[in-house]
């Protein structure tokens, strides 16, 4: 019998969830019953569900906040955009990884099972009103990713990766889950509303605290930021480069939802003391993330400190701790997700079966002998490198904006410093393609045409969205209007 707290109006609003779960599970059995050689249809499948998600998260775009299942899941403009944006980076994701396993007799279906109840724990998270809703969602998308980085079981680095994946992924769930406890003790309460209430006024505000330093420690572990970004190099340079992509973007996205919804609408009343933890947070990681990535010549271990560094600046939003931040950092997280799928691709694209193409001196020569993607490989590492008008120039500015209005000048004044540094590690990769001459063969482009296709809208949509950022931004705005 259901219970009585349970109405129909409740399906309705996770109807996108209940469609991705569904579809998980859907593609999972097909795969059971066709051939090999039909696999395509698995990735055909897959994106589909993706796009049939959008246009269900769309039809019903929330105006208004609507609560589901006695306030343990919410709906709001936020969780939408966040979603869409999960959709749309999955999708290149998925373009991106066919042809790679192909080459590598890793196209299976459970890659695209995995990546699907991936993205289920990824909207679980952005639409959590409650800490148990949220801690389903994290753990779904920390299951699926173990499982997808020990995809390639006879590599040596992968079954590596994933045992450290594993091990200090659960270790940070245990922080996170008791950070969570010591609130409930604190306040009574897993509902995030209802501990926003409580925090105030509750009569153990050293538990409280407490709790919100291992709730840090563990949302900062999820971002990868420092100092607990020690998996973070050994997982994206040991893992599958297509693994690698569907893991260093989209999460990234739920990783600011799960911030936005503990820190917010959780304990928003202590701001004041998780404000200045995570500003010091930021400020790690713009350093020894920037500072890491100079002395890398391994072009994903260099990525993975790049991820750091950026995620310094992602977090200088979430410092602000008011809209205006918020905003802020929902853009960069969005045009860090797209600008991390892009940068993967391009090391994908000149893989080929028997040759990955990790290091930067694989670039040399690209200019020479294929003009016209070493321009939108530029594109790329412009944006990541914050030059305008890419749109990573105009994600850099609206947090260090923010970060300047709230107060927190040292930090913008770091961040500035970190962008330059972290400009000169991206150039190494431009003088690759177009000043230095290859050592050995030159660079191959993959001969996948959609692949190279869903590069090129990649590369180019980073410019012009940086041209016509303003709508992007409305949309953020409109998620946290001030």
């Amino acid at each position: 019998m259901l219970p009585s707290t349970f109405v129909m109006a409740d399906l309705h609003t996770i109807t996108p969830e209940l469609f991705m779960c569904g579809a998980a599970f859907a593609i999972l059995m097909i795969d059971l019953f066709i051939s090999p050689q039909r696999r395509g249809l698995i990735h055909f499948l897959s994106i589909l569900v993706l796009v049939a998600a959008a246009v269900l998260t769309a039809r019903d775009m929330a105006s208004v906040q609507t609560f589901a299942f006695t306030n343990m899941f919410v709906r709001d403009i936020a969780s939408d955009v966040l979603k869409m944006a999960v959709y749309l980076v999955t999708a290149f994701s998925l373009v991106y990884a066919k042809p790679y396993l192909q080459d590598r007799d890793l196209f299976k279906g459970e890659f695209y099972a995995l990546a699907l109840f991936s993205v289920l724990g990824m909207m679980l998270m952005i639409s959590a009103a409650s800490m148990v809703t949220l801690y389903l969602g994290l753990e779904l998308l920390a299951l699926s990713t173990y499982g997808l980085v020990a995809m390639d079981r006879d590599n040596r680095l992968a079954s590596e990766a994933a045992m450290k994946y594993f091990v200090l992924g659960s270790m940070a769930s245990g922080l996170l889950l008791y950070g969570m406890s010591m609130i409930y003790g604190a306040t009574g309460s897993l509902q995030l509303d209802e501990v926003y209430a409580a925090s105030g006024i509750a009569s153990n505000q050293n538990m409280l605290l407490l709790g919100v330093v291992f709730m840090l420690v563990g949302i900062a572990f999820k971002f990868g930021a420092a100092p607990f970004h020690m998996w973070l190099p050994d997982v994206y340079q040991g893992a599958p480069t297509a693994v690698t992509l569907l893991i260093a973007a989209a999460p990234k996205l739920a990783a600011f939802g799960m911030a936005y919804r503990l820190l917010e609408t959780g304990v928003g009343t202590a701001d004041v003391q998780w404000g200045d933890m995570v500003a010091y947070l930021a400020a790690i990681s713009l350093v020894i993330g920037n500072l890491a990535a100079l002395v890398q010549t391994n072009l994903k271990r260099l990525l993975a400190y790049s991820t750091i560094s950026h995620v310094g600046f992602l977090f200088m939003g979430l410092v602000c701790a008011d809209n205006t931040g918020y905003s802020a950092a929902m853009f960069y997280a969005i045009s860090y997700s797209l600008m991390s799928a892009a940068a993967f691709a391009a090391i994908i694209t000149l893989s080929r079966k028997g040759f990955e193409a990790e290091e930067v001196s694989d670039f040399r020569g690209l200019w020479q002998h294929n003009p016209f993607h070493a321009l939108m490989v530029l594109f790329v590492m412009a944006s990541l490198a914050g030059v305008p008008p890419f749109l990573g120039f105009w994600a850099k500015l609206e947090v260090i904006n923010a970060a300047l209005v709230s107060g927190y000048t040292w930090l913008a004044i770091l961040s500035v410093v970190a962008a330059v540094v972290g400009a000169f590690y991206y150039l190494r990769i431009i003088r690759a393609m177009f000043f230095e001459e290859p050592k050995g063969e030159a660079p191959r482009l993959h001969s996948d045409l959609h692949l190279r296709i869903a590069f090129t809208i990649n590369a180019l949509a980073l410019l012009i969205m940086g041209v016509f950022a303003e709508p992007i931004l409305s949309w953020c705005r409109q998620a946290f209007p001030v």
